[in-house]
């Protein structure tokens, strides 16, 4: 099993069996706000996205953790301009880091 299956496999058995990348990340945003599930409106929701892809992308020096505001929301600043990748590029990027991410918290 390649390393975005085993990824997709954690998610798949601890959250929802049709889960997608994009409920995915959706996860790894609202773990990342360290508040629990709860409801949150659409803006939030991309809020919690952007932390995700943020908290992703750190590890490859895309983003800098700057803190939390005063609401307990991470706020990140870009370090290095992401490189021009194509849509699939991205896609392999965001897998990658997904399992880096699991990975570096134990989860796999």
């Amino acid at each position: 099993m390649d390393d975005w299956n085993k990824a997709k496999h954690y998610f798949k058995e601890n959250f929802d069996p049709h889960i997608d990348l994009s409920g995915i990340i959706y996860i790894i945003g609202v773990q990342e706000l360290g508040k629990g599930p709860g409801k949150f409106n659409k803006d939030q929701k991309i809020d919690l996205m952007h932390i995700a892809i943020c908290t992703l992308l750190e590890p490859y020096g895309y983003y800098s953790y700057q803190g939390n505001d005063k609401d307990g929301w991470p706020h990140f600043e870009p370090t290095e301009s992401l490189p021009q990748l194509k849509p699939l590029e991205q896609e392999r990027l965001v897998k990658s880091s997904i399992f880096d991410y699991l990975k570096s918290n134990g989860l796999l």
